[in-house]
């Protein structure tokens, strides 16, 4: 960091498996990704090129490996491994992320109707290869899955494999954990966190409201997803309580100046001071 301030939340240190900053690269250029490395990669665990973007952006090679040369992983939407799997060509889709050195792979039925077994058993497979990461939810807003069942299934597809479960919101966070409004199904979190370990899921919540809550929820280093690249270094400052989502939501408030404790803040200036 540039200069020193007391009183901030530690960060675990990359390479890291809790307070994920997954970043959604929607077809960003080569030039992009460069000036975007250049300010937020210290603050980006891994990178989704979103759904299947990696189909049809040019220059997939060396954008895979300008990512590579920053230490950050890559891997494809999930929507990209459903397209191969209604397809029929689950043996290509292996083939395509031997092809691309892909370390990681995410496993989704977001967009289908798989049958969860078979959903485990593609985990079971991919994870001898690559590291998993299995979405859970639906992306169609009618369709509202019960508490029980994202808990069931989150624990199955861990079980299989999986190093992380998504919970999903899709790149607009109006799904899934979420209402069609933005705003938290707060009771299917809460329900989920009785069985599944936090730091086992990965949250997407690419609004900043969204954010601000699960990090007053579960602390800094919560595992955030679907951020936007120009949101990255935004969301540290509010996972670090330096803006004013969280300003104080981190303060020791008996260590602060006794001038902005609650008490002196509520008095009325100038009462103690003699009349004229």
């Amino acid at each position: 960091m540039n200069y020193d301030l007391s009183q901030l939340p530690e960060r675990t240190p990359k390479p890291r498996e809790q307070g994920y900053t997954m970043m959604m690269d929607k077809g960003m250029s080569l030039r992009e990704v460069e000036d975007f490395l250049e300010v937020a990669s210290p603050y980006t665990d891994i990178v989704k090129l979103g759904w299947a973007t990696s189909y049809v952006v040019p220059n997939l090679k060396r954008k895979l490996e300008i990512y590579r040369e920053a230490n950050i992983p890559v891997y494809f939407g999930g929507t990209l491994f459903e397209a191969f799997i209604i397809r029929n060509q689950f043996d290509d889709y292996r083939r395509l992320l031997d092809t691309y050195g892909m370390e990681y792979a995410e496993v989704s039925d977001g967009s289908i109707d798989l049958n969860h077994d078979r959903k485990c058993e593609y985990i079971r497979e991919l994870s001898k290869d690559v590291r998993v990461l299995s979405e859970v939810g639906s992306k169609d807003a009618e369709k509202i899955i019960p508490p029980y069942k994202w808990i069931a299934q989150m624990e199955a597809e861990l079980a299989a494999g999986a190093i992380k479960v998504i919970g999903e919101a899709r790149e607009g966070g109006n799904v899934g954990l979420f209402r069609s409004t933005g705003e938290v199904r707060s009771g299917l979190v809460e329900e989920i966190l009785t069985k599944i370990p936090s730091e086992k899921i990965l949250w997407e919540a690419p609004q900043k409201a969204q954010q601000v809550w699960f990090i007053k929820l579960l602390g800094a280093n919560v595992n955030l997803g679907n951020i936007a690249p120009n949101e990255v270094v935004s969301l540290e400052t509010i996972r670090l309580g330096l803006r004013g989502d969280t300003f104080s939501h981190f303060l020791d408030m008996d260590a602060v100046d006794p001038m902005f404790h609650p008490a002196a803040k509520t008095s009325k200036p100038g009462t103690s001071m003699p009349r004229g």
